[in-house]
């Protein structure tokens, strides 16, 4: 008999874009992914992850029953009770014998909002402590820092993406949504069949850039000299909107001086650019009435990050482009909640609706719906990778939701075996990640077609998660686990598992903050298919609703006087540069058909196959002088250990840059070489570029990353010693 049950219409688990499928039941069994075409940022498109999603679902790939470290050493499935009581019982016994502080909790941006907002709550209301962040520091951090610096808040998109196709021109920076949101490519596509242009700067050669107009290819790490000479050459031509810079901007004459040190010919020489492409860029750019620039790790992960983006955005307003119609600056997002896990509280320095933790004003609204004493709040706390090179020292015990940095953070080896030192771990996740594998306790918890909650797209679009099937017997809601870990710590109340009663006291926790929510409700969002914040509950009773904010800054900027902030900026060399020891360029990104750490997209067959493990990417010439041919095996080397990995020989990389995606563990993890050099606004580390050699490899790892070699680049299952 066929099943005739209706589809649950909801969201992709994966990247920013949050697009919408229809979950169906099937026969024997577990849900499909069909088509879904009211969703508008993606009209029933969906990549290879999406539609291969529901097979992290199956109970062959993820955690279904707690696992608790035993004194042989090995992790065995234990009760709840067991395993919650073991938890509880070590962060309270941490905190009585070195402080608060000495309990750290770490986060992710794939954590709904019911989920990031309960996790900060948690940490500075059951715990107490002020050590809380999550991987959101290493995707958006400094495009966060440069939007608020300039415009007085930060929202990825301050317009709907349904903009892009009808703006003049698109410089997008560091971004290559073929592979990384690839439905979103459409809108590129449909820009230049209406006749807008698209500039794609990047130093490779991307699925991206082939399709656009004009392809720049800077030296990595100099993103920000390039930006300002495109500023200066505006100046020169006489391009500047200057009645706009008047009426809606500050600083103008600064940032002017800074740029103008930064002559044609100079910029070429550092970012190896020649002029008459800086000059082409220009006239694109500034021919039509709108345009755009978007930006994404690119710029973003590096030691200036902040004000690299901030120099692309003092473009955007010399030109007159924010606030405009169809036009201004953007980030493009990257973690399925990273606009969301951002806004509510388990970064380090915020409280819900983006409020800072250092305002008193915003300390004693919260503390009032939390019910607690503003003074009881601690302050902010380290940023991500601060606080795990903490790890074993200050920070002696660990709780992580939803985040697996022994894979994704910089100096990954020098992170695991911080890890590896902790007194103790505890970590909730949908499947036994490389990071899980280290832990005393394992906490298996429900995952998106399984719970209902929110997130919020890179448009600032609210979104609603339906719960589509019924988790495994075993599993348990990250809610859940905060509630029974709270209530063991001996706060009973103020901690709910029901994501809907969760979010109601969101809404008035972020009620007048910038990313208020107070006006949203989840019958809204069944109803209306999202909505953007800023969306504040009307003041008077019966009022029609707050119909959200797709576009945002059209009448004033965020600032109190409503203008935008120029901030001027020099170019600065990235944190570390070739030499003789060290000759080459790395960066990294990410493939089509893996995500992030990879701890669950490595799990489906279909997208192994695609992509079944890392490899180095260099130029013909460099693997000529190498004497490397296709497939070789070849060592990266950085000063902090060494990467293993296929050659791929492509002309479509710069001869002295060679890219690694970051996707797995073992002797091909990248994030062993990379640099957690720290942006001193954001604190994002610099992933994107950092000083290598290449070398054929004899096969054995050594150095820094030798306990990578000994794990493997995929499965899981058996690295479960003890952690010394």
């Amino acid at each position: 008999m066929q099943n005739t049950a209706a589809p649950t219409p909801t969201h992709c688990p994966y990247c920013a874009l949050q697009c919408g499928m229809n979950l169906a039941p099937v026969e024997g069994g577990g849900v499909e992914v069909r088509e879904r075409t009211d969703f508008p940022v993606n009209r029933g498109a969906l990549c290879g992850k999406g539609r291969t999603a529901p097979a992290v679902l199956d109970r062959g790939a993820r955690l279904t029953e707690p696992l608790v470290r035993g004194a042989d050493g090995e992790l065995a499935p234990a009760s709840w009770e067991d395993a919650l009581d073991r938890v509880a019982s070590a962060l309270a016994g941490t905190r009585a014998e070195h402080g608060a502080d000495a309990v750290g909790v770490f986060g992710g941006g794939g954590l709904t909002n019911e989920k990031a907002y309960t996790l900060g709550k948690f940490a500075r209301v059951a715990l107490g402590t002020s050590q809380i962040d999550y991987n959101g520091r290493f995707c958006m951090s400094s495009a966060a820092a440069a939007g608020t610096r300039a415009f007085g808040l930060d929202r990825g998109l301050p317009f709907p993406l349904e903009d892009v196709p009808r703006t003049g021109c698109v410089i997008l920076v560091g971004s290559n949504p073929a592979e990384t949101m690839p439905p979103s490519l459409r809108y590129f596509t449909e820009l230049r069949e209406r006749g807008g242009t698209l500039i794609v700067v990047d130093p490779r050669r991307t699925r991206t850039a082939e399709q656009a107009d004009l392809h720049i290819a800077p030296r990595p790490g100099t993103d920000l000299a390039l930006a300002l000479g495109l500023l200066h050459l505006v100046v020169a031509e006489g391009r500047v909107d200057e009645e706009y810079v008047a009426a809606r901007t500050t600083g103008w004459e600064e940032a002017r001086a800074a740029a103008m040190a930064h002559w044609p010919e100079y910029v070429e020489r550092i970012t190896g650019v020649p002029v008459p492409q800086l000059r082409e860029v220009v006239r694109m750019f500034c021919e039509p009435e709108a345009a755009m620039v978007l930006t994404a790790r690119g710029p973003e992960q590096q030691s200036k990050g902040t004000d690299t983006v901030g120099a692309w955005i003092n473009l955007c307003l010399a030109t007159g482009r924010p606030g405009r119609p169809y036009s201004g600056y953007g980030c493009l997002t990257g973690q399925g909640n990273g606009q969301g896990g951002r806004e509510h509280g388990q970064k380090a320095d915020q409280l819900p609706g983006y409020r800072k933790l250092d305002d008193p004003e915003a300390r004693r609204h919260v503390a009032g719906v939390w019910g607690v004493d503003p003074d009881s709040l601690p302050g902010p706390g380290r940023s991500a990778y601060e606080l795990l090179d903490a790890l074993g020292t200050d920070i002696r015990a660990l709780l992580l939701m939803g985040s697996n940095p022994v894979v994704s953070a910089p100096r990954a080896a020098h992170v695991e075996e911080r890890i590896r030192s902790l007194d103790f771990l505890a970590v909730a996740d949908v499947v036994l990640s490389e990071t899980a594998a280290l832990a005393d306790v394992v906490l298996p918890v429900t995952q998106w077609a399984e719970e209902t909650g929110t997130t919020t797209s890179l448009e600032g679009r609210v979104l609603l998660r339906r719960r589509a099937v019924t988790p495994p017997d075993g599993v348990r809601g990250d809610l859940y686990v905060m509630r029974e870990l709270a209530a063991r710590l001996g706060v009973e109340k103020g901690f709910s598992d029901d994501p809907e009663e969760v979010f109601e006291e969101l809404r008035r926790a972020s009620a007048g903050g910038l990313a208020d929510y107070s006006g949203i409700t989840y019958r809204r969002l069944a109803a209306e298919n999202g909505v953007f914040w800023p969306a504040p509950e009307p003041r008077e009773a019966g009022a029609a609703p707050h119909p959200g904010t797709p576009r945002l800054f059209l009448d004033r900027f965020a600032h109190p006087d409503g203008r935008a902030r120029f901030v001027p900026v020099a170019h600065r060399a990235s944190a570390e540069e070739p030499d003789e020891e060290y000759p080459l360029l790395l960066t990294t990104g990410r493939v089509v058909s893996q995500y992030q750490s990879g701890a669950q997209t490595r799990r489906v067959a279909e997208l192994n196959a695609a992509a079944p493990g890392p490899f180095v990417e260099l130029h013909p010439r460099l693997a000529e002088r190498l004497g490397v041919a296709e497939g070789d095996r070849l060592a990266v080397v950085s000063r902090r250990g060494r990467a293993v990995a296929p050659a791929r020989i492509t002309g479509a990389i710069r001869p002295d840059t060679v890219f690694m995606p970051f996707h797995w563990y073992g002797e091909g993890r990248v994030n062993t070489l990379t640099n957690p050099a720290l942006d001193p606004v954001s604190r994002m580390p610099e992933f994107k570029t950092c000083a290598v050699r290449v070398e054929r490899s004899s096969g054995e790892a050594g150095g820094a990353d030798a306990a990578d070699a000994a794990g493997g680049a995929g499965a899981v299952s058996g690295r479960t010693s003890p952690r010394p």
